[in-house]
């Protein structure tokens, strides 16, 4: 049996399609309120410029996937010590 090396997270089985994505998004605002348009361009904008965003798609922090965490009205950011929004 061959050991892995590395985390099991850095492989290609982590990245999410944008079809899968927008399922998962419109799954956890089932009976939950959502962001604006315009708060959740915002909160994208400045997730995508945190340099702890993995695979463009997962917030190191809490492991979320940020748009679907980003969509959500009642999210904040997990930044520790001084949330990004």
């Amino acid at each position: 049996m061959q050991r892995q090396t590395g985390c099991k997270g850095c492989t290609e089985t982590v990245h999410i399609t944008p079809d899968k994505l927008q399922t998962l998004i419109d799954i956890a605002t089932r009976g939950r309120e959502a962001a604006a348009d315009e708060v959740y361009a915002q909160r994208m904008e400045q997730c995508g410029d945190c340099p702890d965003l993995q695979y463009g798609t997962t917030c190191r922090y809490c492991g979320c996937l940020v748009a679907v965490k980003a969509r959500l009205r009642d999210s904040a950011c997990p930044y520790p010590g001084h949330p990004r929004w």
